[in-house]
């Protein structure tokens, strides 16, 4: 039975940076009408199981309770932690249900999360988020057909996405964790801090994607020497301190706030390419600082394309109209009541 699974971090868009930075904040409302329209794009696809996890704010169930269409809802609970421990919990029960696509809401660390407990789904990742990179910003209707093409089978999902690219971490030549976009090295700052990062602690970067048109670290490699998903290589940036020299870059760090950072050097990193850095200093990936380096303890920092399956909505639909897989399908007619799911007429 082809089965999308619904995973909506319920922090994402209201975390501090709505108080440090300009950023826009998303309700639980907004999310819940995401998520039916996702569940309404995959079922008219030809999804037939949507598998729903139970968290305290009822996001998806609340979602998709009232909604009178041909699929069944299936709801799993597992133990509650108030933490990312849930979001594992859950990715790890779609992956023992034959989750064949899951739909992610949420930024970055979202993805990161779902990515580090199941490396090789295929995914959708929609941005609620903040600084968000990774996640697609697409109509969510259109990017639950396209979840629901390929978890029908109707699409392959080698026709229809790529593999993403992530940034493997070793200490001592053993790998504790990954990032999506950015791991960021740091001498000066401290666990815990939830705020945009000062450019005087920077010290080293790498980038799986360095985009241009993005919020965050990636803009920092970005606007030197772009990288995309597709690209089969990283940037490393170098910073230095102002008595230092280097270019200035100013850059946005997070809506609304930018930052200058000086630059010592940029440049292109081939894939499976190992970057060494040595403590004492703070690991950051994808915003979030993560790990602790001791004072001369080693980590090596690798970008390869070994991360989840990442469907592309737009390659999705035109295989789909190409092929005409969306005539003929069995009829049913939406039959949306407003009222019924909290909307209005």
């Amino acid at each position: 039975m082809s089965s999308v699974g619904i995973i909506a971090n319920p922090m994402s868009g209201r975390d501090c940076r709505r108080l440090l930075a300009r950023a826009d904040s998303v309700s639980h409302d907004s999310k819940r009408n995401q998520i039916s329209r996702i569940v309404i794009g995959a079922v008219a696809a030809g999804c037939q199981r949507i598998l729903v996890p139970w968290d305290p704010r009822r996001l998806v169930i609340g979602a998709v309770e009232n909604m009178n269409i041909p699929v069944e809802i299936e709801q799993f609970r597992t133990e509650l932690h108030h933490s990312a421990q849930d979001t594992v919990q859950n990715v790890e029960k779609m992956r023992e249900l034959d989750c064949d696509v899951i739909v992610i809401l949420g930024g970055d660390g979202t993805s990161r999360i779902v990515t580090k407990a199941w490396p090789d789904a295929v995914i959708v990742p929609l941005s609620t988020g903040t600084n968000n990179v990774f996640p697609l910003l697409i109509e969510p209707t259109i990017a639950g057909m396209a979840a629901g093409l390929v978890a029908s089978a109707k699409i392959s999902k080698e026709e229809a996405a790529q593999r993403a690219k992530v940034i493997n971490v070793a200490i001592e030549g053993e790998i504790v964790d990954l990032a999506l976009i950015d791991a960021l090295f740091l001498q000066g700052d401290r666990i815990g801090n939830l705020g945009p990062f000062e450019p005087e602690y920077m010290k080293t970067m790498l980038l799986a994607r360095a985009e241009p048109d993005a919020v965050g670290m990636s803009p920092l490699g970005g606007l030197l020497c772009p990288a995309s998903a597709a690209d089969d290589f990283g940037v490393r940036v170098d910073f230095c301190q102002h008595s230092e020299g280097g270019q200035l870059l100013r850059a946005p760090v997070s809506p609304g706030l930018f930052r200058t950072a000086h630059i010592r050097d940029v440049g292109k990193i081939p894939l499976d390419t190992t970057i060494n850095i040595e403590g004492p200093g703070i690991l950051a990936f994808d915003g979030d600082r993560e790990i602790n380096l001791a004072d001369g303890q080693q980590a090596q920092l690798t970008i390869s394309r070994t991360g989840p399956w990442v469907i592309d909505p737009r390659r999705a639909l035109t295989l789909a109209a190409e092929r005409k897989l969306l005539l003929d399908l069995p009829h049913w007619e939406d039959p949306y009541d407003g009222a019924q799911t909290g909307g209005c007429c």
